[in-house]
Order: C-alpha cells, then structure tokens, then sequence
C-alpha cells in the first residue's frame, strides 16, 4: 500500500499545482498575443449594440431642441392652384353659352408667432432640460455596459481556470482509479476502496462537464458583451486606487456625480418648466400675417382677367373658454412635478444603498480572497500530511479522495474570490458614478453628445443627420 499510495501521491502533488499555475501564469504573463481588460472595455464602449442604440437615441432628443426653436420662426407656405372648369350659362333669350374656363392662382403666406403665452420660450427649455436628463441616462448605460464587460471578462477568465482545475482533478482520480484497481488484483485493498474511488472519479467527470458549460455560455455572453469571441485573456485587477477611499466619501461622491442622482435632478426641471407650457395655454397669442398672391381668370363675362393681392394682418386671440381643458393640463403638470421630486429622493435613497452596499461587498472580497488564499494553503499541507499518512497506513483510500476533494473546493474558491475582487472593485466605481472612460483612462476617444446637440441646435434646414445616416 505504501509504494502505490506513494506513486499516487507523487503523481497527485505534480497535477495538483496545475490551476494555481495557470493563475500565475495568467499573472504574469503579457504576450503580445493577449487581451487585456483595457482592451476589451475599449471594445465594448465602441460597438455595444446596447450603447450605440442609447447613443442614437440621445442624437433623437437633441432634435427636440431645434424642434422647439422653430416656435420663433416665421412659418412659410406657397400654394398654387389650376385646373378647368366648364361653364354653360342660359340667357333670358333662352340663347345659352357654354366655355371652358382656365384658371390659375399663385400665392406665398409668411406668420409670424409674435407672443404665444411664453410657450415657445418654454418649450425650448423643456427641450434643453430632457437633453441633459438624456445625456445622465446615456452615461448610466455607458456604466452598465462597461461593468458588463468586466463581468463578462472575468467569468471567463475565472470559468477557464475553474475548467483547467477540474481537469487536473479527473487526471488525479483516474490515477488513484488505476491505482487502487492495481492495488485490488494484489490483495491490498477491498473492493470497497474501488468503488469509492469509481465513485470519486464519476463526480469529477460530472463537474468537469458541468465547467465545460459554464465556460461555453461564458463564452458567448463574452462575444455578445464585448463584441468578438474571447482570445488569451490577461489577468486583471482591481481598481481600487479610483474609488473614494471611505463609505462616507463613497455616499458623497454618488450623491454628487451619479448619473441616475443628476438625471433625475434635471426631470424635476422638466416637470416644472412644462407647468409655465402647460399655462401658456391661458394667455393670449399674437401674430402677424403677411401674404401675396396672383389669380389669373379666363371668364369673359369677367370684366377682368387677373387679380394682384398682397396684405398684412395682425391678429389677436385670448382664451375665453375652452371647456377646462388648460386648467386641467396645468393641474395634471404640477402633479407630475411632485412626482419627479418624490423620484429624486427615491434615486437618491437607491445611489445611498448601492454606494454602501458596493463598498461592504468591495472590502468583503478582500477578506474572502484573504481567506480562501489561506484555506488553499492549508489543504495542501493537509494532502500532503494524509499522503504519508497513507503510506505508513494510517490513512485509506477515502482519505486521500477526500483531502483531493477539499484542495480542489479550495482552489475553486481562491478563483472565484478573483474573479469576486475585481468585479467588486468596478462596481463600487459605478456605485459612484466614475466607471467612464476618462477615469478608466482607456485608449479610445470619448463619445461627447454635447458635439451632436451644436451641430443640430440652430439648423435652419436640412434631412441629413451630421453623421450621414
């Protein structure tokens, strides 16, 4: 039993060290060939579908803007009109008449909006608030895309190395497999020792399958994420050195610079600007009216053949009574200005949670990967005291499985509280409202809405979007 248990153990401490091997490797290695977080984060801020589609959608509000300043500008219309039109007249004489009339008129009509209640005015600032409310919203996605990514990239970071370990642990058990069958044909077992170590071996087959999943569907969320299949990915880490170092600071900075916080902040501008609109409705409107035209007739009976008009009207129309209907529209706006306020402190209690729930879970995965370093340490001495333990027979087979079992448990967990740290560490800078690209500092411009919004403000005409879509 000694010589074979021996062999075993030998065999076992050589395969044993394989995933922490790979973590180290993963660690240090940097060849050129590899992916790095950085990259992979460059990629998903560049062609998530998710982001570009909240992009395009930011680009549409900013039209709101342009939208609402045509209130200031004169509206022009041309008309003209031809056609033909048949006449047959019957004269006292009973003699009648009958013709064919051609008849065309031409004319331009410019209004001027002079006074509207203050509408358009408000209406403009309406429009400005919802693109800065916009402009949070698409930062939030930027956000959540990029704390995708990382997730994505660390699962399959730590799924892979989860795999390799299961691997390692089925070439171990088949070994203690053939081992214990060699050791039963000689007399030094029982069949029992088999068939625990069958048993065994049948368990690690199911986990490996069962990693091989997790690693293939970690693999497509990657490429669905990040926007092509993962290569040889680097290792990560944390980004500690970006986050406020304190809850209480943390609580501050999400209060201050979360984009859902400053978003809903400019809805309650919205609500409150949109009751001055919905008041407009009770003022009276001013506008001018200026209008030329040309009328051509054939009629001969007519004493003329064309007529020249040109005019310029003033008109004037105040409310009288319109059945409740601005009253109603202002009663409805106030409301919802009461709502958006109670929406800010909901947020605001949200941004709170999250900033302090990110940062115990931040410092909690310190701990864990604290822990799970050490308990990966102790089952190694304790494999190897049940090794020579076995050898001098005070140890069976199920012991040796067991202390096998626990190594592997342990090294699962170590990778698990990898992966844990480092996605902690992103999510507390989301918690805060800093996960961007100007904090990460990724090689990749930034994609600044504000350049779309003066590109379209003051268009005066024109169907082309400035990107030629």
């Amino acid at each position: 039993m000694s010589r074979a248990v021996s062999k075993e153990g030998t065999r076992r401490g050589s395969l044993g060290w394989l995933p922490l091997c790979l973590a180290a490797t993963l660690a240090q290695m940097t060849p050129a060939a590899a992916e790095t977080l950085t990259e992979a984060l460059v990629l998903a801020y560049q062609a998530n579908p998710q982001l570009n589609a909240d992009r395009a959608r930011q680009r549409g509000a900013d039209e709101n803007v342009p939208i609402a300043l045509a209130g200031y500008r004169p509206q022009i219309v041309a008309s003209l009109s031809a056609g033909l039109q048949a006449v047959r007249n019957t004269l006292p004489d009973n003699t009648i008449q009958s013709a064919t009339l051609k008849s065309w008129t031409i004319g331009v009509t410019v209004t001027q909006v002079l006074f509207n209640g203050f509408k358009t005015a408000n209406s403009v600032r309406v429009a400005e608030f919802q693109v800065l409310s916009g402009r949070e919203a698409l930062r939030n996605t930027g956000q959540g895309v990029l704390l995708d990514a990382v997730t994505a990239y660390m699962n399959v970071m730590a799924n892979q190395a989860l795999l390799e370990a299961q691997r390692t642990n089925v070439a171990v058990l088949r070994e203690i497999q053939a081992t214990t069958a060699r050791r039963l044909a000689a007399g030094d077992v029982t069949p029992t020792d088999t068939a625990q170590a069958e048993a065994r071996l049948n368990r690690g087959l199911a986990d490996l399958n069962a990693a091989d999943v997790t690693f293939a569907i970690s693999k497509a969320t990657y490429a669905q994420v990040i926007g092509e299949a993962p290569s040889r990915l680097a290792a990560a880490a944390p980004v500690d050195r970006l986050s406020p170092t304190s809850m209480a600071a943390a609580i501050e900075t999400a209060n201050h610079e979360h984009p859902a916080v400053l978003g809903a902040g400019y809805d309650i501008d919205v609500a409150q600007t949109t009751i001055k609109v919905a008041e407009s409705a009770l003022l009276p409107t001013v506008a001018v009216q200026a209008g030329a035209s040309r009328s051509v007739q054939s009629d001969p009976t007519l004493s003329t053949s064309g007529t020249d008009q040109a005019s310029v009207l003033g008109q004037i129309n105040v409310p009288i009574y319109d059945g409740g209907t601005a009253a109603s529209q202002t009663r409805q706006a106030k409301e919802l200005a009461s709502q958006s306020r109670m929406v800010l402190e909901q947020v605001r209690n949200q941004s709170r949670t999250a900033a302090v729930s990110a940062w115990v879970s931040n410092e909690g995965t310190k701990v864990a990967l604290s822990a799970a370093e050490s308990e990966t340490r102790a089952a190694e001495v304790a494999l190897q005291g049940v090794r020579r333990e076995a050898q001098g027979g005070q140890r069976t087979t199920i012991d040796v499985l067991n202390a096998q079992q626990d190594l592997t448990n342990a090294r699962s967990r170590q990778i698990l509280a990898q992966r844990d740290r480092v996605i902690a560490s992103y999510t507390l800078l989301s918690a805060v409202g800093r996960l961007d690209v100007r904090t990460l500092n990724l090689n990749t411009p930034d994609y600044l809405p504000e350049v779309h919004y003066h590109q379209v403000r003051d268009a005066w005409h024109g169907v082309r979007t400035p990107s030629g879509q």
